[in-house]
């Protein structure tokens, strides 16, 4: 068993895991870089859900991140040095395919900032548990990009369409306490008790009946990938005619929005 104060990096792409008694914590490790992914780091995350849903022993899985965020989105500096940012496009896609297809439970435990794909990947998560320093933001529209991850469906499924609208449109802050209030978050705790609190209910899970919570997963998400699926393609073309038509615009707003990306 791996040590889970310390656990592994076993593809040192920036994801780090550790089981215990039948949980996998997941750990987003680029600390330096506020947790944000690059291309391999999203295939790295996809290719631990992916073995944490095929082996027998994990019965629930727990994700957060390394230092004080829990990820800060796609890295941009990667993103703009990258020779061929369709990488970043297939490995996101990977990820994304396998964040649909998980079949176990995901936990994520948000501390400090998760912006961009850190907040939509919470879309994703069964349950979502935020630390008091917690606040989230989706930029997209400030960076002149289109909603990602679904994000444009499973958003207003949360929220409600008006306030994913409004989240959408400002790309304002979302902090604890409206995160818990809105549904993007079960509940909220004091940010060093957060761990502990993770551990409480994962352990909870990992107690039932593997089958039976399986099945609920099952049927609380029926019919969701095929809404998922079209909903990527549909912002994917988004994007796509975006950068076309902002182009130096749109990377100007990167720029400014990358440099200021934790501030309130």
């Amino acid at each position: 068993m791996t040590d889970p104060a310390r656990g592994a990096d076993p593809t040192g792409d920036g994801v780090r895991v550790a089981d215990d008694d039948g949980v996998r914590t997941v750990t987003l490790d680029r600390p330096a870089r506020l947790n944000a992914f690059t291309a391999s780091s999203y295939r790295a995350l996809a290719s631990a859900l992916d073995a944490a849903g095929a082996d027998d022993t994990v019965r629930v899985v727990e994700l957060v991140g390394a230092g004080r965020a829990f990820s800060s989105g796609v890295d941009l500096d990667a993103l703009a040095d990258a020779a061929d940012q369709d990488e970043f496009r297939d490995a996101f896609a990977v990820l994304l395919r396998a964040l649909t297809e998980f079949p176990k439970p995901l936990v994520a435990g948000v501390r400090g900032a998760a912006v961009g794909f850190g907040t939509t990947l919470l879309l994703h998560a069964d349950v979502v548990l935020v630390a008091d320093d917690a606040r989230l933001r989706m930029p997209f529209a400030a960076l002149g990009t289109a909603p990602e991850a679904a994000s444009s469906v499973l958003l207003p499924a949360v929220v409600g369409p008006q306030r994913a609208a409004e989240l959408l449109f400002t790309s304002r802050w979302i902090d604890a306490s409206e995160a818990v209030r809105s549904g993007l978050a079960a509940r909220r705790c004091a940010t060093g008790d957060l761990p502990a609190e993770l551990r409480s209910l994962t352990r909870e899970i990992a107690a039932q009946p593997p089958a039976a919570v399986a099945a609920a997963k099952r049927l609380l998400r029926s019919g969701r990938a095929e809404l998922v699926r079209a909903a990527l393609q549909r912002e994917d073309d988004a994007a796509r005619a975006l950068r076309s038509e902002l182009g130096p615009l749109s990377r100007a707003r990167a720029a400014t929005s990358k440099r200021g990306v934790t501030d309130r």
